[in-house]
């Protein structure tokens, strides 16, 4: 069984409902986020399959 599970969109939200949870980690939490999507990036193009 193949399940394609796309990744930024869910960081994505993550990082949102953070930021407006804790407006104080909004620094940290972009950097986060811009690392995962770039490693998302660079090691699968986006897209994992299970």
């Amino acid at each position: 069984m193949n399940i394609t599970l796309s990744l930024a969109p869910i960081v994505s939200l993550i990082a949102g409902i953070l930021i407006l949870l804790v407006p104080r980690l909004l620094n940290y939490i972009v950097a986060i986020y811009l690392i995962v999507i770039g490693l998302i990036g660079l090691f699968n193009g986006g897209h994992m399959n299970f």
